[in-house]
């Protein structure tokens, strides 16, 4: 294999570049492309991390039927009789494809023919789903086609800048960075972050509008109309390129009379949504970056809309720095869209409801079985498993059974379905389980293809280290399905090279520009040519072959009379709001480290430093209302099910709000899925479930005795009430919790940690009167395992235990202070790790503050280089001098 590899990362939508290299010993090397376009050199913590993500350990090497091995070719014939028997006796769509954002195109493309094209059903949906599909639906709304109209460029040449629903800095790090340095560069750039929490992203807010949750269209509304009749309108671009204005604005009109009753509405001050509506109306370059916090309500695409509207209304779309702009959150979730991944769409943004189009891509495909229509989308087709509409489920490159909600009744649907198939690289996962036949699919690293970002750039995966064992890649598995159903001839693609030309060429079939997605420049690539392919930015075409920064720059729209379409969004709340039984209100997201259900990050060390146990985040004034403390378990319940998880308090919370994140799941804790709460309503134009809204109640969970375990083994947790665990350096960590209290702590320690019959050695500590209990198990000189246990939840510090994992031998100090959990001297302990690029802790950065002098978040990163990297740690860095020199003023 050869080194220095030009890659994109498999995370979130952003589409880093990267220079990936293996050394003759197999070890790889992770940089930024600094010529990649959209990144130019800089990564994030979990991009930065890739190579801890490449380990072995837990992959799906080989073809299983009911978790035994079979040889490929048994296993395809069983798969594909199982498919023929299903669809014989029940009909195409008793067979249902859940896919992902997390595969390439050339995958993509082929499951949306094998289904909607040769076996005759619309039952594929993708887990983008869940996540921007109401943007989907408000784009093809207003401009007749799901076109997102920016540029990464158009976030450093704005003159403001909105941040709404979307924690940029954690969720996408790296186009928040190049805001940063847009922000430093240009004083005059403006920050606006709209959201219920004061996340990171606000770090550079000029202004932070915590908004009432689900508000957010209705600000918008106001915005609408207090442009119109400020007279910040443009009226030429309105009058020659869009309609439907009068609709909308009377609609918005019903709900905004006045300032004060939008801050009303909003809970919000009027001062400061006036400060806002003039920041937007006097400045001519706005881009609004909008993500789940728009897109994850039961009325997600109008939330979305309403954006639009305002964009629209001031012409500010189709220009250099302006512009309504949906950032995605897979890797290629726009590579989805645009090969017709979601059940209510065909191929190259055509139209599955157009027989028009319908029968253009039949006669391109030659399909026996063309669909007629929608099919189900992944909440309903869920439903539809539970109710034995849909018999065969084939799951690829997804963990459904963690991340629809309501999934206490996903994994019943899945407990019932007939025949369950699962592609994927990971054997144990939540969804696993549940499958008769699993399938080993190559992953990044191995696999080749392309992928396309939020700006509708298309980038290229390339291989650079060996598939293990019998993995193979997910277009080779569908089409090797395909041919044994008799689909032969229309699928035997040799490379992926094949499936991109084909994919290319049907963008241009009969288009004529009147559709967005034209690639048909790229049709016919060689060999050379793809491998070599440079990043760009559809359309791409014969007339514009290197590609559009931005759409809509002619005024020209997608829809019937080409002209954009205010929408009129009414004054929407939530289907269940909260009530006496359930008062509060969940919100879910991501934190800075981790991603999706932790299958890839969840392997890092690194990645796990900074946050390494479920939590959730309340509300201090209402914690100390309810007796609840900093580090005390809860129960989290909703009518859909509940959760067990770690307390955080936050002053900047509003004390009816609270948040959880979305990792955590059986493989890494006892009970913190928090999709088992959330509700399973979901938007009526769009699909997309309301994931940032679910009344719940908050009760202490009984605990009688704290502790956490540090093993340089996987143990078996299963035993006890309340675990998490999370891979450290070298070991494991578990953090641990109990209702009972054991009359022989001794051998429930030494069954916990040494779960084969061995002779170790073994030293403890026990202090009955005060329930503290404490021991370490020794093997060859060097520490093998240890746990400590106590009636509150304060426990000795982690970190500087965990050091003593990476020697290979204790001396007698190290054994001497092992179980007080404290070091000999303080200065080698480092506390909890901020900086998770480079491995700095809390107590390093107080160090340097207090001995140092360190003054500034620079001199810090000059001196440790603590947020040097992607900067997610700014933020936290910056909290961390303020308290420290507050401390020392006092």
């Amino acid at each position: 294999m050869s080194n220095n590899v030009k890659t994109t990362c498999p995370y979130c939508g952003v589409g880093c570049g990267i220079l990936a290299g293996l050394d003759e010993t197999g070890k790889v090397s992770i940089k930024a492309d600094p010529d990649h376009p959209a990144n130019f050199g800089r990564l994030c913590s979990k991009g930065a991390a890739l190579a801890d993500s490449l380990s072995m350990e837990g992959r799906l090497l080989y073809p299983e039927i009911e978790g035994t091995p079979h040889s490929w070719d048994n296993v395809l014939d069983y798969v594909a009789d199982k498919f023929r028997d299903v669809i014989e006796k029940h009909g195409p769509d008793a067979l249902g494809f859940y896919v992902s954002g997390q595969l390439l195109t050339e995958d993509y493309y082929v499951a949306n023919k094998l289904m909607k094209g040769f076996i005759g059903s619309a039952n594929i949906d993708t887990n983008s789903r869940l996540c921007m599909s109401s943007a989907v639906a408000a784009y093809k709304r207003a401009f007749g086609s799901d076109s997102v109209p920016c540029a990464y460029e158009d976030l450093e040449r704005a003159k403001l800048v909105i941040l709404t629903g979307s924690n940029t800095a954690w969720c996408h790090p790296v186009l928040y960075q190049r805001v940063v340095k847009a922000k430093k560069e240009n004083p005059d750039l403006m920050v606006v972050v709209i959201d219920p929490r004061k996340t990171p992203s606000c770090d550079i807010a000029d202004l932070h509008l915590a908004i009432k949750p689900g508000a957010d269209h209705r600000l918008f509304n106001g915005l609408l109309v207090h442009l119109h009749d400020a007279q910040e309108s443009n009226p030429l671009f309105v009058n020659h390129h869009t309609e439907g204005l009068d609709a909308a604005l009377a609609c918005a009109r019903e709900q905004a009379a006045s300032i004060e009753q939008v801050a009303a509405s909003c809970a919000l001050a009027a001062d400061d949504v006036r400060r806002f509506y003039k920041l937007f109306a006097r400045t001519e370059r706005v881009v609004t970056v909008f993500s789940q916090g728009i897109n994850q309500w039961s009325y997600g695409t109008d939330n979305a809309n309403s954006i639009i509207n305002c964009h629209l209304l001031t012409g500010r779309i189709g220009r250099p720095g302006m512009g309504p702009f949906s950032l995605t959150g897979q890797p290629n979730a726009m590579g989805g869209r645009e090969v017709g991944g979601l059940a209510n769409q065909l191929a190259a943004h055509m139209d599955i409801n157009s027989a028009a189009d319908r029968d253009r891509v039949q006669r391109f495909w030659r399909a026996p079985n063309m669909v007629q229509g929608e099919g189900l989308k992944a909440v309903d087709m869920f439903r539809a498993v539970a109710d034995g509409k849909i018999r065969a489920l084939w799951i690829m490159a997804t963990n459904p059974a963690v991340s629809l909600p309501d999934n206490a009744q996903v994994r019943e649907a899945l407990k019932k379905c007939e025949f369950v198939v699962v592609s994927d690289c990971v054997r144990k996962t939540d969804t696993t389980q549940f499958a008769n036949v699993l399938l080993p699919a190559r992953t990044w690293g191995e696999r080749d293809g392309a992928v396309t970002n939020s700006e509708r750039r298309i980038s290229r995966q390339r291989a650079f280290i060996p598939a293990p064992g019998q993995a193979r890649a997910d277009w080779w598995i569908i089409s090797a399905v395909a041919k044994r159903l008799g689909f032969a001839e229309a699928f035997a693609y040799q490379e992926p090279v094949d499936i991109f030309n084909e994919h290319a060429a049907l963008s241009g079939f009969e288009n004529n520009g009147q559709r967005d997605f034209d690639i048909s420049a790229l049709a016919g690539l060689t060999d050379a040519e793809y491998e070599h392919f440079q990043p760009r930015q559809w359309p791409l075409t014969a007339e514009q072959p290197d590609g559009v920064t931005r759409m809509f720059s002619d005024g020209r729209f997608f829809t019937e009379s080409g002209r954009a379409q205010f929408i009129a969004v009414a004054a929407s709340q939530p289907v269940n709001p909260p009530d006496a039984e359930y008062p509060l209100q969940l919100n879910s997201g991501r934190v800075r480290d981790h991603w999706h259900t932790l299958t890839r990050t969840g392997k890092s060390a690194r990645l796990s430093a900074h946050i390494y146990e479920p939590f959730v985040e309340l509300n201090s004034e209402y914690a100390k209302k309810n007796y609840i403390s900093e580090g005390e378990l809860l129960c989290v319940r909703s009518r859909w099910g509940s959760a067990v998880v770690r307390a955080r308090l936050r002053e900047d919370l509003a004390p009816g709000s609270v948040f959880m994140p979305i990792h955590w799941n059986d493989q890494f804790a006892s009970d913190a899925r928090v999709d088992a709460l959330v509700n399973p309503e979901t938007d009526p134009v769009s699909g997309q479930p309301e994931f940032k809204h679910t009344p719940v109640q908050i009760e202490t969970y009984a605990a009688n005795w704290y502790g956490f375990v540090l093993s340089r083994r996987r143990l078996e947790m299963q035993q006890l009430d309340y675990w998490a665990c999370s891979k450290g350096k070298n070991l494991w960590r578990y953090e641990i919790a109990g209702k009972g209290m054991p009359e022989d702590w001794a051998g429930c320690a030494r069954r916990l940690l040494c779960q084969t019959a061995e002779k170790v050695e073994w030293i403890e500590f026990f202090d009955k009167g005060q329930s503290r209990y404490r021991a370490a198990r020794i093997e060859d000189g060097r520490l093998e395992s240890c746990i400590f246990i106590g009636p509150e939840v304060t426990l000795p510090d982690r970190e500087w235990l965990s050091k003593l994992f990476a020697s290979d031998s204790l001396d007698d100090k190290e054994r001497g202070s092992l179980l007080t959990g404290r070091p000999a001297s303080a200065e080698e302990d480092s506390g909890r790790i901020v900086c998770s690029c480079f491995g700095v802790g809390i107590k390093t950065i107080e160090k340097g503050i207090r001995e140092q002098g360190l003054q500034s978040v620079e001199a810090i990163g000059e001196a440790l280089r603590a947020g040097t990297n992607c900067g997610s740690c700014v933020p936290e860095i910056k909290a961390i001098l303020f308290s420290s020199i507050n401390q020392q003023q006092k």
